[in-house]
């Protein structure tokens, strides 16, 4: 029999795939080389999911503790767009994606793990990237851990910050 190690899942499946706050908002309160936050805009971040369907895979987060659209202010409608570009951006650089998934669940029905806490998926895709072991074995397979690919991102993230020279 073969095995696929994946131990940072404990944590996760010792505790039976529930938190007792919000992932989104303790995040932000996590620093260090721990962190999973790639860059803090002024009223939203970027995060890289824990448990990604392909590496890369990034959630744009409002700071404010919101459950939909409808709540969100114009300024931090605005500023999700702009770190959905950024976002876009830095993985075509850091991994060359072939294309990506951009997408909310909104609600349990459409399949929203997190309920209260709006948040956008950025998911890159490479032709072929849906193998076995995902459609048969119901299991992901990532070259990558998270870790890594913060410390790839934050530095692109933090150069496409800066303002441009025309600016």
């Amino acid at each position: 029999m073969d095995r696929l190690w994946s131990p940072w899942r404990l944590e996760y499946v010792a505790r039976g795939g529930s938190d007792t706050g919000c992932i989104f908002c303790d995040a932000l309160g996590s620093s260090g080389s721990s962190s999973l936050v790639v860059f803090k805009g002024t009223l939203c971040y970027v995060i890289l999911n824990l448990y990604p369907y392909n590496n890369g895979h990034l959630m744009v987060v409002p700071i404010r503790h919101l459950a939909t659209f409808g709540a969100l202010s114009n300024e931090e409608i605005n500023e999700v767009g702009v770190l959905i570009q950024r976002a876009e951006t830095a993985l075509t650089e850091a991994y060359r994606p072939h294309g990506f998934n951009v997408g909310v669940n909104l609600g349990k029905p459409a399949g929203a793990g997190v309920l209260d806490h709006l948040h956008v998926h950025i998911v890159p895709r490479w032709n072929g990237d849906t193998n076995f072991m995902t459609v048969v074995g119901e299991m992901r397979v990532l070259p990558e851990n998270v870790q890594t690919s913060a410390e790839r991102l934050r530095p692109i993230f933090e150069r496409l910050a800066q303002p441009h020279p025309s600016e």
